[in-house]
């Protein structure tokens, strides 16, 4: 990448404060996902907020499809940002599969964070013997298919689906980043996220993790979050909102904001 890595991911830092909260968005929104999160924490925090490479608000060019195979490219853009605004230790709120690039992330480097809060988290989508992720291959399948076939009609049919509670304006805002990115950014990325398998290292994590997960989420059962808890290998809780959807952040940002606050390292 010819450009700054700060600057083609449009890394910002705002808020004000000794303790520092990395927000990290979700497959399918970019970092303005969070702007009804910020008000309860840039008072007393350094927010850090940047763009996944996939994200519509960053330069397609930028998008190497042979670098972002996997979860682990990703993770190196994470730890860049931190070394390059030399961060020493930081919250890290991660959001689906930004949930998963934490995870991977405090494996590498578990010295810079003082914990993980994890919010719609999967270490696999696919359901496997003795595992329910959610997900059929042949489910997976036809999804991309639809993605292939029409991406605006899709987007029209995810988008609800996704955001599940009756919040228009977040629906409207979930359909705009969507349609923000290249649907062939988007295949590529989708197909990523639903082949990798967490499992086998979740072990290995040794930060403390707080995983917030909604009572009903069509892209993660329940189910998933106690997984999570019981083979994470730190110290983790699970806190359940009785709410529907994948995007709190955007459907339920009081409610989201409040257990995030109780989260936070004491």
């Amino acid at each position: 990448m010819g450009h700054s890595l700060l600057e083609a991911l449009n890394v910002r830092v705002v808020g004000s404060g000794e303790r520092i909260l990395v927000l990290a968005h979700g497959f399918g929104t970019d970092q303005s996902a969070w702007q009804r999160i910020l008000p309860f924490f840039v008072r007393d925090h350094r927010v850090v907020l940047y763009d996944l490479v996939c994200a519509g608000s960053v330069n397609p060019d930028y998008f190497d499809f042979r670098r972002y195979t996997s979860l682990d490219a990703y993770v190196d853009d994470l730890l860049h940002i931190l070394d390059a605004l030399r961060i020493e230790r930081c919250t890290y709120v991660g959001h689906s599969v930004s949930a998963t690039i934490g995870i991977l992330a405090s494996i590498r480097r578990p010295e810079l964070f003082t914990k993980l809060i994890l919010i719609g988290a999967s270490p696999r989508f696919l359901n496997d013997k003795n595992y329910h992720g959610g997900f059929e291959q042949g489910e997976i399948e036809k999804v991309f298919s639809a993605m292939e076939a029409n991406y605006e009609a899709w987007v029209n049919g995810f988008a609800p689906l996704a955001v599940g509670a009756d919040v228009p304006d977040a629906v409207r805002e979930f359909s705009r980043t969507l349609f923000n990115m290249r649907p062939d950014i988007t295949l590529f990325v989708s197909r990523t996220v639903f082949n990798s398998d967490l499992r086998g290292v979740l072990g290995l994590v040794r930060v403390p993790c707080s995983i917030i997960q909604t009572a009903r989420d069509v892209s993660v059962p329940a189910s998933v979050a106690d997984y999570l808890k019981n083979h994470l290998g730190g110290r983790s809780t699970v806190h359940m909102l009785d709410i529907e959807g994948h995007l709190p952040h955007l459907s339920a940002p009081n409610l989201l904001a409040r257990e995030l606050r109780r989260a936070l390292p004491r």
